[in-house]
């Protein structure tokens, strides 16, 4: 059997120790690891190659994809996917494992839909956005990199009376910002998700002043657009000089943490012990266990924070 890995859309840390595993645990049960280069626009213009143990050495420590991914407008037209397929078809290629989002997902769905070719999702984007999946590849390393930025900002912020207000990513899911918040002791967190009141925040923010508060650290998830707002509104209302950062794409980057790379290992077997018998799944991690679904139980599915979350967020939002 030969079976061809690719990463689609944003790339995220975790998905080169994934890379590894792929190619090392497909030699091991026998299958032919085979790569695609640049993700969907790779598959049509069949940048395609077999894989080796040397490709992958020393990569798990690498953030990013040495495999490249891409976003493409061209899959959308069947007279692509069709060369996409018969790329394939030349070289043998039977099955596919995409790292990716649900967008990703669709488009190998489609594909096999019309050409039969197998298919395994592995959830991999930072924002941790799929419905019925509470990990995607990428997700703690992007906290840690989040972490380590808020631990150098609030030694600045400590040093001077100071509000520093930080965007974290995640499109529309306030995942990045809300665990964040809770775990570097944030004084706020404002997130698309959940209600906010800053009247009420405010209220309590002058009274933590009066008790020896001297700075502080507010925490935004982008969708919300807040950033400057906020930093303006803690000038205005309490009366403290702010700064505002936004964080960006450092956030997709950085070394693999452990889990990561646990992680990463632990999806890449799960989809290959299952591709040959049961194929066109999206592996997910939900509850501490590892299950496979099917994408429309995905797609149909509304993603929503886990409300043990929300509620140790709280005292951060009103």
């Amino acid at each position: 059997m030969k079976i061809a890995i690719m990463t689609s859309g944003g790339d995220s840390s975790g998905m080169n120790p994934a890379i590894k595993k792929f190619v090392e645990y497909s030699i091991e049960k026998g299958y032919q690891p085979y790569f695609i280069y640049e993700g969907l626009e790779g598959l049509i213009d069949d940048k395609i190659k077999k894989a080796s143990f040397k490709d992958v050495s020393g990569i798990i420590s690498r953030g990013g994809t040495i495999i490249k991914s891409s976003r493409s407008k061209r899959w959308y037209e069947k007279t692509y996917r069709k060369k996409a397929f018969e790329n394939l078809q030349k070289k043998g290629i039977d099955a596919i494992i995409v790292l990716g989002g649900d967008g990703s997902f669709k488009a190998l769905e489609i594909f096999y839909e019309e050409f039969g070719i197998k298919f395994m999702g592995i959830p991999a984007t930072i924002d941790n956005d799929i419905a019925l999946n509470d990990y995607s590849i990428g997700v703690d390393t992007a906290l840690n990199v989040i972490r380590h930025a808020i631990d150098e900002i609030r030694d600045t912020a400590s040093s001077f009376k100071r509000a520093f207000v930080i965007e974290t990513m995640g499109r529309e899911c306030g995942y990045l910002a809300l665990v964040s918040a809770i775990a570097n002791g944030a004084e706020m967190c404002l997130i698309p998700e959940a209600p906010y009141n800053l009247e009420t925040l405010k209220e309590k923010y002058l009274k933590d002043i009066k008790n020896g508060r001297s700075y502080f650290i507010a925490i935004m998830a982008e969708g919300l657009n807040l950033t400057n707002q906020i930093k303006e509104w803690f000038e205005k209302e309490i009366g403290f000089e702010a700064r505002s950062t936004v964080l960006g794409h450092i956030q997709r980057g950085g070394n693999p943490t452990i889990l990561e790379r646990l992680r990463a290992a632990e999806f890449i077997k799960t989809a290959i012990d299952n591709i040959s018998q049961n194929p066109n799944k999206i592996v997910t991690y939900y509850n501490d266990k590892f299950i496979l679904r099917d994408l429309k139980e995905i797609v149909t599915s509304k993603y929503q924070l886990k409300q043990e979350l929300l509620d140790l967020a709280r005292d951060l939002m009103v």
